[in-house]
């Protein structure tokens, strides 16, 4: 349970849970010479982080707050600028944290102009969203997206916390909160085969939001997340790159459909059933059995989760954004695989060919 260390030297962090009237306390802990903080979010979370300024204030530390319109548009070029523009208005320095309050897009947004501001600024996570929790906020991944792809500008800039208030996911849209899921299933799928096996067994419990069944899972897959990045903290040996099962895929749905028009988790749970095609093509996966294919596709959908598009997507145009995957090397498409429950890795050169494959199995005719 928590906290969860992430074990990366000078750069070590918390991942620590609690309510929103107790983050001022860790945020004056994490970040004792803070002089002044600005607070980011977007209208969804607004209410949540209302509450992060007011126990920032009450911690003694002053703060202010910008809102940005949500959705996965707003991970821009033009918000980030206007995220530099109100960190220069404050005006802001290197003692000026900036504290993300809401999902993966406000995550990877405000990480960024935190990264970029000033060559860095202190930077804080309060994720609001079961996906942000799992995923996103820890690790130090930061970045907008660009009209080619997503997250293709970018950087690495670890937190120095991270606050998780499950009680934000009370107010979570379904939508949402099962987008989440996808992610939670990619860490029992890719990593832990304990933890797919508890899912399997709790799924209803975790549909429901039971506490106990939640925060099990946030705690989990935060563990999971931190000894992977303190494995390979810039996704340089491989082992990092696993934690992207289905999201090769994912992110050229996403670019070719439009940002928005799937959640996040959506596509990577079609990401992750393509992925499993795919792995069965090139002979990862047996074809046929109680395999890891069978047992994923029956719990994403017993989460309410997509397995395949009802969108007539082109192949071309999907092949083509993910050749400007971060993982393609030398232009040749890699992809990370499974070949059994709680293991997967990246696997080199794999034949354009076999991608059609398993992209015209998943697509609809």
């Amino acid at each position: 349970m928590f906290p969860v260390r992430v074990e990366l030297g000078p750069r070590s962090y918390a991942i620590a849970a609690g309510g929103l009237a107790d983050f001022g306390p860790f945020a004056r802990s994490a970040l004792p010479a803070a002089t002044t903080a600005l607070v980011v979010t977007d209208e969804h979370a607004e209410p949540h982080a209302d509450a992060v300024l007011a126990s920032l204030k009450a911690a003694g530390l002053p703060a202010s707050m910008v809102i940005v319109q949500s959705g996965e548009d707003t991970k821009s070029l033009h918000w980030l600028a206007e995220l530099w523009d109100e960190l220069a208005e404050l005006p802001a320095d290197r003692r000026t944290a900036v504290v993300a309050v809401g999902g993966g897009v406000i995550g990877d947004l405000a990480g960024f102009a935190a990264a970029t501001y000033n060559r860095g600024l202190p930077l804080l996570m309060v994720p609001t969203t079961l996906l942000a929790m799992v995923d996103s906020s820890v690790g130090g991944k930061t970045g907008v997206n660009l009209p080619q792809g997503k997250n293709l500008v970018g950087a690495f800039h670890q937190p120095a916390g991270v606050w998780v208030a499950v009680e934000t996911l009370a107010t979570l849209p379904d939508r949402e909160y099962r987008s989440g899921l996808a992610e939670v299933v990619k860490y029992g799928a890719a990593l832990d085969a304990t933890l797919f096996a508890w899912l399997e067994a709790n799924a209803p419990a975790v549909l429901a939001r039971d506490s106990q069944a939640v925060a099990h899972v946030v705690s989990q897959c935060c563990q999971l997340k931190a000894a992977v990045v303190a494995a390979d903290e810039f996704e340089t040996t491989g082992r990092r790159a696993v934690l992207n099962y289905g999201h090769t895929f994912a992110h050229a749905f996403e670019t070719v459909a439009g940002y928005g028009t799937l959640s996040h988790g959506e596509a990577v749970s079609i990401g992750m059933t393509c992925a499993c095609y795919l792995a069965e093509h090139v002979a990862r996966l047996p074809r046929s059995g109680d395999t890891l294919a069978d047992r994923q596709f029956v719990l994403l959908e017993a989460f309410g989760l997509p397995v395949a598009p009802d969108l007539g997507w082109d192949i071309d145009a999907l092949l083509a954004a993910m050749r400007r995957d971060k993982k393609t090397a030398a232009g040749k498409l890699r992809f990370v695989l499974p070949d059994r429950i709680g293991h997967a890795e990246l696997v080199d050169d794999v034949p354009e060919v076999s991608v059609r494959r398993a992209l015209t199995t998943l697509l609809p005719k």
